[in-house]
């Protein structure tokens, strides 16, 4: 069985364990013992003709083997005492109410995103670990505190479809790090929640993911440097993942139940459908922002909606919407500075590009702004 395949039954090899009795937390570790196990045996001559079956199987048996160990839980001894008979392995809403579980509430963004991971998307520790950048042990805390937490919230209560999609979606921004590519992972893991959920922001949010993944091999240049969308080689985007983005999109829109995800896409749409940066629907971008700020009201939101409302009106335009918002706002800065340069305020444009280079918080960032403000005074 190859990875991929086995990563993509592990929420409902969880959930049917979790049906049967476990915990989260124990179903989870019996689940990754028996993904350990599936690897090791990959490469025997015979393969299982049910391999979700077999998963099952072998997990609820490492739970037992563990029920069984542990003489202070006397609850899973007596579920180890009768062990269900092999049937069907459950169906897909068990990795509905799994993605619901693993965004709960009570759960930190970053905890979520670490446990939805590990839980929905079958990453070890050490590969989410890798990704983050942080140590293994660090992770494996994190990840062990968000099994607590969650371990007593009863499996069958309903969950919110809106903060499942934001945990989806910060791991997608994550990006790639390590051996796990988390954007692909991202868009991986929304195809397999649109399968489970019949909901219009659901379709919305991997159409969101596909447009703006068809961009990235022409986001950044041979040396790392970062590419502004509008110096980017359009003839590098991928036109598969864009033309699939739009159709997903048509059909989520068509259902006359707008959400932000929706309408995101939308503006990535119609990014994607200009040949040339010049051809870019700017009036219809506003107008989509216009929508969101409506579903929204988010501050990041209204400063989008300004470096638009720039291009389709005038730097003017777009200053006098960027002027009543919050300076501290991520971004405010670089946008600044660009609506200055187009207003032809150079000076102001070049001491603006250097203060949002001291405050970026990634490198390729801080070298573009960097660069920006060194074009501008060498004029």
């Amino acid at each position: 069985m190859n990875a991929e395949l086995l990563r993509s039954l592990t929420p409902s090899v969880i959930g049917v364990l979790v049906r049967r009795g476990a915990d989260f937390a124990a179903a989870e570790d019996a689940v990754q013992d028996a993904l350990v196990e599936a690897v090791r045996s990959a490469g025997s001559a015979e393969q299982p003709r049910d391999p979700k079956g077999w998963l099952v199987t072998i997990a609820w048996r490492k739970f037992l083997d563990a029920a069984r160990a542990d003489t202070a839980r006397r609850r899973r001894e007596e579920l180890a005492d009768q062990e269900p008979v092999a049937g069907p392995a459950g169906t897909s809403d068990d990795t509905l109410q799994l993605y619901f579980l693993c965004a709960h509430p009570s759960l930190t963004p970053s905890s979520a995103v670490a446990l939805t991971l590990r839980a929905v998307g079958g990453l070890t520790t050490r590969q989410i670990a890798d990704a983050y950048l942080v140590p293994e042990a660090t992770m494996a805390q994190r990840i062990s505190r968000a099994k607590r937490t969650v371990s007593g919230v009863r499996f069958d209560q309903p969950g919110d479809v809106a903060t499942v999609l934001r945990v989806l979606y910060l791991v997608f921004n994550e990006g790639y790090s390590g051996d796990v590519d988390l954007a692909a992972e991202a868009i991986r893991l929304a195809r397999q929640l649109v399968t489970v959920i019949d909901h219009p922001e659901v379709a919305g949010l991997l159409a969101l993911m596909l447009l703006h993944h068809a961009r990235r091999a022409s986001r950044t240049g041979p040396d790392g440097s970062l590419i502004p969308l509008a110096d980017q080689d359009r003839s590098r985007w991928d036109t598969t993942l864009i033309a699939e983005g739009v159709d997903i999109l048509q059909g989520a829109l068509a259902r006359d139940r707008l959400g932000e995800f929706q309408a995101q896409a939308a503006v990535a749409a119609l990014h994607a459908d200009a040949q040339t940066a010049d051809e870019t629907d700017w009036v219809q971008i506003v107008e989509w922002y216009d929508e969101l700020v409506r579903l929204t009201d988010n501050p990041v939101v209204r400063l989008n909606r300004a470096v638009a409302l720039g291009e389709a009106d005038g730097a003017r335009a777009g200053l006098a919407a960027l002027a009543p918002l919050d300076e501290t706002l991520p971004r405010y800065t670089a946008v600044a500075a660009h609506l200055h340069e187009r207003a032809g305020d150079l000076d102001v444009a070049a001491r603006l590009y250097a203060e949002a280079a001291r405050k970026a918080t990634n490198a390729p960032e801080r070298d573009h702004l960097t660069r920006q403000a060194a074009r501008l005074n060498s004029r």
